[in-house]
């Protein structure tokens, strides 16, 4: 079936001597996988290798077998372009890691409108923005609301954070309670949206400390989630 939709690339990788499998999450279907074929020696055709770098946003029309193979797309143009988020080292940094995040993250191979638009409009976002320092921890809390783990009861006068849980509570539970400077800034993340993250003020030492622990409550809620490669560039930078 052709399929006009928006998508969000989330990974490519080299297939043979001139193409490229893709994933990417699309508004109409979810997340698919594509066998772009060709794509790494055309000069000259319609698809060029820049369309599929992380979090690239295209409108694309692809041929949907829906049989679990890999999909083709036969038409793509970037849209809207970005601004500063793929020239600026800082952002770029941020969407490689962000892209891993979401590649390891998202399994849902079927239409989710709120999901999509979540992950476009923090994309833009991030895009226009001067203030970015804090933006891929609040992502990915946010983030962890589609992927049903947002952190829940919260209370100002609740100590202890359960990452086993996703809950505050009273009482340390489990090992994997915490009641530290992380458990604290994580209830500032929770009350703010991305134009007011810049006001939550963290050194490298802390926000690389909260990332940690961000990172250690996807793997406890995210079967198979693994080691991300690009954390060491993103601590250098931040």
């Amino acid at each position: 079936m052709l399929v006009k939709t928006r998508a969000i690339i989330i990974h490519s990788i080299r297939y043979r001597e001139a193409d490229l499998i893709v994933k990417a999450y699309t508004q109409s279907s979810g997340l698919k996988s594509y066998l772009v074929r060709g794509v790494l020696k055309s000069k000259k055709g319609k698809l060029r290798v820049s369309m599929f770098q992380p979090l690239t946003l295209l409108g694309v029309e692809a041929n949907h077998k829906d049989k679990g193979s890999l999909e083709s797309i036969q038409e793509a143009k970037v849209y809207p372009a970005y601004q500063s988020l793929t020239s600026n080292i800082y952002k770029s940094s941020i969407a490689m890691f962000l892209a891993e995040v979401l590649h390891q993250a998202i399994q849902e191979e079927e239409q989710n409108q709120a999901l999509y638009r979540f992950l476009e409009e923090s994309f833009l976002w991030l895009d226009g923005t001067e203030k970015y320092a804090n933006f891929h921890l609040l992502f990915m809390v946010k983030l962890s609301s589609f992927l049903g783990f947002y952190p829940h009861q919260y209370d100002p006068d609740l100590p202890y954070f359960n990452l086993l849980d996703g809950k505050y509570q009273l009482d340390d539970t489990n090992k994997y309670c915490i009641q530290n400077e992380n458990s604290e800034l994580l209830k500032q993340f929770l009350l703010v949206n991305y134009d007011e993250v810049s006001g939550i003020k963290l050194n490298q030492s802390k926000r690389k400390y909260f990332l940690e622990m961000l990172i250690l409550y996807f793997e406890l809620h995210l079967h198979g989630f693994k080691k991300l490669r690009s954390l060491d560039i993103l601590h250098q930078l931040f």
